[in-house]
């Protein structure tokens, strides 16, 4: 299949990105590279061990710890954050977690233009891009500025080797949907459309491997290499009906970020199938089947994730106004979007029956 296209463009920052088990052993190299000696480290609450941790391996380069980082980047979390790091004089970050703890430093580096080091613990990709999602009185936006762009990723697969094999899956499965809409993006090119079906292969090829060894770091390294792929891509186009309803639903209504991205995934693809067949088809070509909405149910069965949105607290009653925002402003998307059609898609996904086509 070629993926040349007579008209594109594309764009790729400049990040420096590494990878190899215990490569986080080595913060305190990037730091001086960056011209830098005071960096606070970030990280949610579960996390505030291992980054006090790593605090006390920078040799009296951090300027402080700050652990408060929350899902979907609340706006008050980070004006408290940018005080403290203005506090501690911090002069770059060090964001080690999951997409909250990259939210947050993002989140702090567009207000203070801050340097950032990210080693994802997760499989999140979000480090990857120069886009940050926050939430003020429940409602996330998102917005795409050079400044939030992380200068260096550091993946260490012995990092991810404890990662809980729910939240592995789910996490890769949320990374998986940056690359399966990135196949239908308005303004894809032939990059972003290898770099996706790249994406997805290292993830079809490593997850169930992880699920069977979860301390196989061969495997662990090559679903990293799947979620920078994937994140890259996110990069580099824009996203459509699927990242619009999980936006919705974890901003308005508090839902998980990975686990409503793992159940809404194969939904939103399914809607837009029959609009994007031909753009669509690597994904029935990596998994398998001749509906990729399907093909992607059957997978993420395969690897037990979570299937339906009420199992994560969201009331039936809550579908009307969740339909209702997601029709709210349009947005570029393969298939009209259609009131009445998205509330079937959320029923479905509600209830967690199969993607209808």
């Amino acid at each position: 299949m070629a993926h040349f296209h007579p008209i594109f463009e594309a764009n790729s920052p400049a990040v420096r990105v590494r990878f190899g088990p215990g490569v986080r052993e080595d913060i305190e190299s990037e730091i001086d590279r960056l011209g830098c000696s005071r960096a606070l480290v970030l990280s949610t609450p579960p996390q505030a061990e291992s980054a006090m941790e790593m605090a006390a391996k920078l040799n009296g380069k951090a300027a402080g710890v700050y652990t408060r980082a929350a899902m979907h980047t609340p706006v008050d979390v980070t004006a408290d954050a940018v005080a403290h790091a203005q506090e501690v004089s911090a002069d770059c970050l060090v964001s080690l977690g999951g997409g909250s703890t990259t939210g947050l430093g993002k989140a702090i580096a567009y207000q203070t233009d801050l340097p950032q080091i990210v080693i994802p613990t997760t499989y999140a990709g979000s480090e990857a891009t120069a886009i940050l999602g926050q939430t003020r009185d429940g409602v996330k936006t998102t917005l795409t500025d050079p400044k939030v762009q992380p200068e260096v990723i550091l993946y260490d697969a012995d990092l991810v080797a404890t990662l809980p094999v729910a939240m592995t899956v789910t996490s890769a499965l949320n990374a998986m949907a940056h690359a399966a809409e990135a196949l239908y993006a308005v303004n894809r090119n032939p990059l972003s459309t290898m770099l996706a079906i790249e994406g997805l292969s290292a993830f079809k090829r490593a997850l169930p491997a992880v699920l069977a060894n979860p301390q196989d770091r061969e495997a662990r390294g090559e679903t990293l290499y799947g979620a920078w792929l994937c994140g890259t891509v996110l990069g580099q186009v824009g996203m459509a009906l699927h990242h619009k309803l999980c936006h919705t639903l974890g901003g308005s209504f508090d839902l998980p970020h990975a686990e409503t991205h793992a159940i809404v995934l194969p939904h939103a693809i399914a809607y837009n199938a029959a609009a994007a067949r031909d753009e669509l088809q690597p994904i029935c070509d990596l998994f398998g089947g001749r509906e990729p909405g399907a093909s992607l149910h059957a997978f993420g069965q395969s690897v037990d994730a979570p299937i339906a949105l009420r199992d994560l607290g969201l009331q039936e009653a809550d579908l009307e106004k969740a339909a209702d925002l997601a029709v709210a402003k349009s947005y570029p998307n393969p298939r009209p979007i259609e009131r009445e059609a998205i509330r079937a898609l959320l029923q479905a996904a509600w209830a967690g029956e199969p993607p209808k086509p």
